[in-house]
C-alpha cells in the first residue's frame, strides 16, 4: 500500500515539474539557432527556420534604435517598441526579449497580459502607477508608485498596466522571459475583436446595457504595441 501511494505521488510530483517546465520557452538544444525567413536549407526550431550556424554574423544579434522615443501621439499615450526574435532573429530558442515604453503625461499601458511570459520592468523617467490583478477568484490588486530606477515584476499571464501619474513624460524598459511574449490588450480583444462578440454576450458577462456594449464595439480601439 505504501509502495503505491509513494508512486502516485512521486507520478504527481514528475508531472508538477514536467508543467513547470513548459511553462516559459524551452531550453535550445544548440549555441545559437538565427531565425530566417526562407526555408531553403533551414532548420524548423521553436517556430522559425534556423540558418547554418557557419553563416551566423553580429548583425544578427544587433538591433539598433531603442534610443529613439517612440510616438505618443495616440489615444492611450504610450508606445511600446519591442525587440523580440522579429527584430534581432538571433533571439530565436534563447527565451528573453525587451521592450522599450514611452509615455505622455498621463499616458498609460492600458490592462493586458503576456500568455508566455514574465515581465520585469525598469523605471528610467518619470513616475508610474503600476500593477497586476492576481486569478481568479481573489482578483487581488497589487499595485505600487513606481520612480526613476525602481524595479517591478509582473507574473506570467496576469492581467497588468502601468500609468504615467507624473506631469512630464515617462520611459520604462522591460524584459520578458520569451523570444515571442505575446500580448492581450483586454479592452481590443474583448470589444475589438474581428468579428465582434456577440453583444448578449458581453451584455451579461460585463452586466452593461446592449447599447453601451454596441458603442464600445463600434469605437477604434489602439494598439499601442
Amino acid at each position: 500500500m505504501m509502495k503505491g501511494v509513494c508512486f502516485l505521488v512521486t507520478v504527481a510530483l514528475l508531472a508538477l515539474a514536467s508543467s513547470l517546465a513548459s511553462a516559459s520557452d524551452p531550453s535550445p538544444l544548440q549555441d545559437i539557432c538565427v531565425a530566417i525567413s526562407d526555408p531553403k536549407d533551414g532548420v524548423f526550431v521553436n517556430g522559425k527556420f534556423c540558418k547554418d550556424p557557419k553563416l551566423a554574423s553580429a548583425d544578427d544579434f544587433f538591433y539598433y534604435g531603442l534610443h529613439i522615443p517612440g510616438n505618443i501621439t495616440n489615444p492611450v499615450g504610450s508606445m511600446v517598441t519591442p525587440v523580440n526574435v522579429e527584430q534581432i532573429p538571433g533571439l530565436n530558442t534563447l527565451g528573453i526579449s525587451m521592450v522599450r515604453i514611452d509615455y505622455t503625461p498621463y499616458g498609460q499601458n492600458p490592462p493586458h497580459t503576456h500568455p508566455r511570459a514574465t515581465e520585469i520592468l525598469v523605471v528610467l523617467e518619470g513616475t508610474l502607477l503600476v500593477g497586476f490583478v492576481t486569478s481568479n477568484n481573489e482578483n487581488g490588486l497589487i499595485s505600487k508608485v513606481l520612480y526613476k530606477g525602481d524595479v517591478f515584476v509582473f507574473p506570467i499571464g496576469l492581467i497588468h498596466f502601468q500609468f504615467n501619474v507624473g506631469k512630464t513624460n515617462a520611459v520604462a524598459f522591460a524584459g520578458l522571459s520569451s523570444q515571442n511574449p505575446g500580448v492581450i490588450t483586454i479592452a481590443n480583444a474583448v470589444f475589438g475583436s474581428d468579428p465582434p462578440i456577440d453583444p448578449d454576450v458581453l451584455t451579461r458577462a460585463f452586466q452593461l446595457d446592449e447599447d453601451v456594449v454596441k458603442d464600445l464595439q463600434s469605437r477604434f480601439w489602439w494598439d499601442n504595441n
